[in-house]
C-alpha cells in the first residue's frame, strides 16, 4: 500500500512569488522552525494539493502523468516529495523535531532578542533607526494633544514604513513623564493559541538597548488566571505587534523601560459560537485580573496596544482587488469608523457586537486586544488621533489607526 503524504501545516504564509524571475507560490515559515523558504514554480502548483494527509503517493504520481502526460515521472516526485519531507513545511517527524528545538531555545533563552530588523521592520543600526523614526514624526509632534487624563494609546502594528503616520498620531501624545511608568503592552498574538493569553518575563531587546519586564505583574496574573495563560509563549519570539510598539516607546522615552508584554489570542469561541469572550471561565479570570491590576496599580502603569484593523482583499481571501480609500474600502472605512465610536464611547459590549457580525467580516486582527483592554480598563473616553488604509500589497488592503485613551485628571 502506497504511503501517505504528510499535510501541510496549516500556519505557513504562502504568497506569489516576489522574484519576476522565479514566478510561483513562495513558503515561508512565520514561526522561524525552519529558515527555509521555497518557490514552487507553476506547473508544480497542483501538485501542492495531495501534501493533504489523505493522499498517497501513488495519488501523487497519477497525478504528475496526467498533466503531463508522460510515464516516466519518478524523477521528479522524488525530488518535489524529497524537498518538501526536509523542508520543515510538512506535519512530519522532521518539523516536530524542529518545533521542539526552537520552543527550548526560546524557553532557556535570557533574553527575548529583536526578530524584525531589517526589511519589512525597521534598520538594525542604532544611528540609521533614530534618523528614520525621527523622520516619522516631523510635524506630528506640534500638533499632539497633550492631556493629564492620558491613560493609554492605541497604534498599528503595520510595518512602521507603512503606518507611519498612524504611530506618530498615537506616539505623539507621550510626555517625558511618562518613562517612568510600567507600560501594559497588548499585542495581537498572530500566531497564538485561540482565548488564550501568551506572557513572558524575558527583557526585550532592541537596536535601541533593552526593557525590562515586571516579572511581578507577569506572575500576578499567571497566578490569578493559569488556564488561560501560555507562560514563556514561542509566539513572543517572532511576533512582531509589541516589539514595534518598545521600538517607538524607546525612542521617545529612553532606552531602559519596564513593560508588561501580552500577546492575546483572538477570542474564537465568542466569534464562532456567540455570547461574550467571558463567558468562557478561563477568559473572564484573565480579564478580572487584568481590571484589578488597573485599579491597585492606577497611574503607575500606561497602556498601549498594538493593533491593526480590516484585513481586505485578495491576499485575505477576497475574489477582489482592494484598493486603499476606493470603491470598496470606502464602505469598509464607514464600518471601521463605527466600531471605532464604540470605542471611544469606551462600549466594550457594544464594540464586540459589531465585530461578531458575520464572524468579523471585516477581518480585524486587533479586535481581541482592543476588546480585553475596554473591558478590563474601562476607559472614560478614547480620541481618533487618525485613521488611515494602505495597500499592503497592489490587491489588499490593511486599515489602522493612532487613538488615545483618557481617564479622570490627576488630582
Amino acid at each position: 500500500m502506497s504511503e501517505l503524504l504528510p499535510a501541510f501545516r496549516p500556519d505557513l504564509d504562502v504568497m506569489p512569488s516576489p522574484l519576476p524571475d522565479r514566478p510561483g507560490v513562495l513558503i515561508r515559515d512565520p514561526l522561524g522552525f525552519t529558515p527555509n523558504v521555497m518557490i514552487v514554480p507553476p506547473p508544480l502548483l497542483p501538485l501542492l494539493r495531495y501534501f493533504d494527509g489523505e493522499s498517497t503517493e501513488l495519488d501523487l504520481r497519477q497525478a504528475l502523468v496526467q498533466l503531463t502526460g508522460r510515464l516516466e515521472v519518478g524523477e521528479v516526485v522524488d525530488h518535489l516529495t524529497g524537498a518538501l519531507r526536509g523542508s520543515g513545511f510538512l506535519l512530519n517527524e522532521t518539523y516536530r523535531e524542529m518545533k521542539l528545538q526552537g520552543e527550548r531555545s526560546f524557553a532557556e533563552a535570557l533574553v527575548r532578542e529583536a526578530s524584525h530588523v531589517g526589511d519589512g521592520g525597521y534598520p538594525a543600526e542604532p544611528e540609521q533607526l533614530g534618523a528614520t523614526l525621527r523622520g516619522y514624526f516631523e510635524g506630528a509632534a506640534a500638533a499632539a494633544p497633550s492631556d493629564d487624563a492620558l491613560m493609554g494609546i492605541a497604534a498599528p502594528h503595520v510595518s512602521p514604513d507603512g503606518g507611519y503616520r498612524s504611530y506618530a498620531a498615537a506616539y505623539a501624545v507621550l510626555r517625558p513623564d511618562l518613562r517612568e511608568r510600567t507600560f501594559v503592552v497588548l499585542g495581537t498574538s498572530h500566531y497564538g493559541a485561540p482565548d488564550r493569553f501568551g506572557l513572558t518575563r524575558k527583557p526585550f531587546r532592541t537596536p535601541l538597548g533593552e526593557v525590562s519586564v515586571d516579572a511581578a505583574l507577569v506572575e500576578r496574573l499567571e497566578r490569578a488566571a493559569p488556564d488561560a495563560v501560555t507562560l514563556e509563549d514561542y509566539c513572543h519570539r517572532v511576533e512582531h505587534s509589541i516589539e514595534f510598539q518598545v521600538v517607538f516607546l524607546q525612542h521617545l522615552l529612553g532606552p531602559r523601560l519596564t513593560i508588561l508584554p501580552i500577546l492575546v489570542g483572538p477570542f474564537a469561541k465568542s466569534l464562532l459560537e456567540g455570547g461574550l469572550p467571558e463567558d468562557a471561565e478561563p477568559l473572564r479570570r484573565f480579564l478580572d485580573a487584568l481590571g484589578e491590576l488597573h485599579a491597585r496599580e492606577g497611574r503607575r502603569l500606561f497602556w498601549v496596544l498594538g493593533v491593526d484593523m480590516a484585513h481586505i482583499g485578495r491576499r485575505y481571501g477576497d475574489a477582489f482587488a482592494a484598493k486603499a480609500d476606493e470603491g470598496r474600502m470606502q464602505e469598509i472605512a464607514e464600518q471601521d469608523r463605527r466600531r471605532l465610536e464604540r470605542v471611544a464611547e469606551g462600549d466594550a459590549h457594544g464594540f464586540w457586537e459589531l465585530v461578531q457580525r458575520n464572524r468579523d467580516e471585516l477581518r480585524w486582527c486587533g479586535a481581541a486586544p482592543l476588546y480585553a483592554f475596554l473591558r478590563a480598563v474601562r476607559p472614560p473616553r478614547a480620541q481618533l488621533l487618525r485613521y488611515e488604509q494602505w495597500n499592503i500589497d497592489p490587491a489588499s488592503v490593511v486599515s489602522f489607526a493612532g487613538l488615545g485613551f483618557y481617564g479622570a485628571p490627576a488630582r
